[in-house]
């Protein structure tokens, strides 16, 4: 008897296990869903069975049925931005999310400057962190899912994640890009953020691309045979073609986000023109996957280094901005004024933040009066001597004025390019350059050089892109 009642204690154990709705690493307490949307929400318990959802938002209950192999998926409408909430997962056993926000939540990605956090990297800094660290507390209501890191080359269903609030606490590890991002939407807007960041410095954008998208578009261009070997290299997989798309991004799709932040480039920056490829495509992948063709995405521009070979960094910059005509609703934060000639992670990461978030701000949440797209190239006419380089650049056009330009070459026919004199035009638009070494200019170029810092704006601060008529 003793045995009989044994074994029917683990049958009920076993039982009840198995019946605990089960949700992957992304969804947890003190996560924030998107605000106003149809929320994804995905997860396992035995097959066949009903899981019923209440959000305590809500008096409706969601009810939906798992399938063959026990998984499930369905969406839940979200209110305007709020919360507390808790969100209930029940098919016999219940599983309650505590601390839940709504509000507006952005996917952040990319390398070493994205992955920068709060407490900064051995020896390099965040500018400014520990006044943000002290005083950081639980009532602002910005939350951030670090995804841990991993690379495969099979698709993984999860990802090791966990949500975390707004404390000294937690903050030092949260990135210090994405985190100043939010911190302006929030300040903006009074909504909750929520950032998911999945990043890994020294990763090529090719990692984080589905492998289909790399055979189909980049055939003989990018080195799959890491899946022909069905062996993960045991140094930098993260730089191999569709490892972080198979073991951090495929795990968080499709939560539901309002668009992506990316910072990304120095990996690749010897490859630019094939990055005026890579990072539509990139951009197009996103979307499909997350099922919506206008979402948002900004991207920060690489900053000036002091690179061994002085002309790839301004090169890339240039090929970066170039993207801007192949991606629609995007937007480019440029930070030429911010590089650091002897150190890759330049410690200004709040200026950086809030330059991405001009962007969401102005074409997402309808505030007026930013600029947020730094001047870019549009054309030039040699001319008596001198190069007239013309911009596209808002209605308050360039600064400063009156005052000689740092940062602009000018070549003629031997194709040596000379510094060069420029100021701003009479037009306001225009950029003047000329040198006495160059009597017939016929090509100039910005910031493509040895490292530099900017030297040319438009009326709200954000420095000019690097660009070259070669």
């Amino acid at each position: 008897m003793r045995k009989f009642l044994t074994a029917l204690f683990f049958i009920l154990l076993s039982t009840t296990v198995d019946a605990e709705v089960k949700l992957p690493p992304i969804f947890g307490d003190n996560m924030v869903l998107q605000q106003k949307s149809d929320a994804a929400l995905w997860g396992s318990a035995r097959p066949g069975t009903t899981v019923v959802i209440s959000p305590s938002w809500s008096a409706s209950k969601i009810k939906v049925k798992t399938d063959a192999e026990g998984k499930w998926f369905t969406r839940v409408v979200t209110p305007a931005s709020g919360g507390p909430y808790e969100l209930t997962f029940d098919d016999g056993e219940s599983l309650t999310l505590t601390n839940v926000m709504i509000g507006e939540v952005w996917i952040c990605s990319g390398q070493s400057n994205m992955e920068m956090p709060m407490r900064g990297f051995m020896n390099q800094p965040v500018k400014g962190a520990a006044e943000y660290i002290a005083t950081a507390v639980p009532s602002v209501p910005i939350r951030y899912c670090k995804l841990k890191k991993v690379s495969s080359l099979e698709p993984q269903p999860e990802c090791e994640a966990k949500w975390c609030e707004h404390t000294s606490e937690s903050l030092p590890e949260c990135s210090a890009v994405a985190y100043f991002f939010a911190q302006m939407i929030n300040r903006s807007q009074g909504v909750p953020v929520g950032l998911i960041v999945a990043a890994w410095g020294g990763s090529t954008i090719e990692a984080w691309m589905e492998k289909s998208i790399i055979e189909k578009e980049f055939a003989g261009e990018l080195d799959l045979s890491a899946y022909k070997a069905g062996v993960l290299p045991e140094k930098y997989s993260y730089r191999l073609p569709g490892t972080l798309y198979n073991g951090m991004l495929n795990s968080i799709i499709p939560y539901t986000a309002k668009g992506f932040l990316w910072y990304h480039g120095e990996q690749n920056k010897e490859r630019d023109e094939q990055y005026t490829r890579l990072q539509p495509a990139f951009v197009k992948m996103l979307r499909q996957k997350w099922g919506n063709d206008k979402m948002p995405f900004y991207f920060t521009q690489i900053a000036p280094y002091g690179y061994r070979d002085p002309l790839v960094g301004g090169r890339f910059m240039y090929a970066q901005s170039k993207t801007l005509k192949t991606i629609p609703y995007s937007g480019m934060a440029t930070v030429c004024d911010l590089g650091d000639q002897y150190c890759i992670h330049p410690a200004d990461k709040k200026e950086v933040g809030y330059r991405l978030a001009y962007f969401a701000l102005t074409n997402d949440y309808g505030v007026k009066g930013l600029e947020p797209q730094g001047p870019l190239y549009k054309n030039v006419i040699f001319s008596d001597g001198k190069a007239v380089v013309e911009f596209e650049v808002d209605r308050l056009g360039l600064s400063p004025i009156n005052r000689e330009l740092d940062g602009f070459e000018i070549a003629g026919r031997d194709k040596i390019f000379h510094p060069a004199k420029a100021r701003i035009g009479k037009d306001g638009r225009t950029v003047v350059v000329e040198s006495p070494e160059v009597s017939k200019p016929l090509a100039v170029r910005y910031g493509i050089g040895p490292y530099f810092s900017a030297s040319l704006f438009n009326n709200s601060g954000i420095p000019a892109s690097p660009f070259t008529t070669e």
